[in-house]
C-alpha cells in the first residue's frame, strides 16, 4: 500500500456552469474585471518577493569575533551587521590611502 496521501479529483466546471460563473464574476462591483494593461504588468510572486538585488554584492563569510565586539555592534539595534561592515569599509579606506 502506497503511503502517499491520495490527491482529490478535481472536477472542472462544464462549458455552460463556467458561462454562468464568468457572468456573476462580471457582475460583481467589487471586482471588476482587469484591463489588458493591468495584466501585462503582472509578474510572477516569486520574481519580487525577498529583497531587492543589491547592485553591490556582498560576500558570505564565516567569521568569528570577540564577545565585547559583538555585544557593542548588537547594542546598537537593528542594522548592526551593515554598522559593522560600514565601520570595517572606512577603516579599509583610511588604511588603503596610506600605502
Amino acid at each position: 500500500m502506497s503511503k502517499t496521501a491520495k490527491r482529490p479529483t478535481i472536477l472542472m466546471p462544464t462549458a455552460a456552469e463556467d458561462k454562468a460563473i464568468t457572468a456573476a464574476a462580471r457582475r460583481d462591483p467589487d471586482a471588476p474585471p482587469l484591463t489588458p494593461k493591468q495584466l501585462k504588468s503582472m509578474v510572477p510572486l516569486r520574481a519580487i518577493r525577498g529583497r531587492p538585488k543589491s547592485e553591490k554584492k556582498k560576500a558570505l563569510v564565516s567569521i568569528r569575533y570577540s564577545p565585547e565586539v559583538v555585544a557593542y555592534f548588537k547594542s546598537m539595534g537593528k542594522g548592526w551587521q551593515s554598522l559593522m561592515d560600514s565601520v570595517l569599509r572606512r577603516y579599509v579606506a583610511r588604511h588603503s590611502r596610506n600605502k
